[in-house]
């Protein structure tokens, strides 16, 4: 079993146009469906991924181009890791943890 880590992705476009984003999160979302071997789950605030350490942090590379492409020229991302290695964890174990 490949270890996995919970991960928040958050990608700030800069200098926009306008005071929404949406068009930029859900061109992020796009990229993140497509990604095999990831478990994600889209928040009000964040972009939530499950996956091996490796291709979560490959696609942190893949979203924070992603407003560049869009004609930002300027993104600020972030990444929240949850690596726990005692035990295996999962969005769903953390929720039922708590609820």
């Amino acid at each position: 079993m490949s270890h996995h880590v919970i991960a928040e992705i958050k990608v700030y476009p800069f200098g926009t146009s306008s005071a929404s984003v949406s068009e930029y999160v859900k061109a992020v979302v796009k990229v993140v469906q497509k990604t095999r071997g990831i478990t994600y789950q889209v928040t009000p605030m964040a972009t939530i991924v499950e996956g091996p350490m490796e291709k979560v942090l490959e696609l942190l590379k893949k979203v924070h181009e992603i407003p560049f492409q869009m004609g930002v020229n300027r993104v600020l991302t972030s990444m929240v890791i949850d690596d726990r290695r005692d035990k295996e964890i999962t969005m769903q174990s953390k929720v039922k943890a708590v609820s």
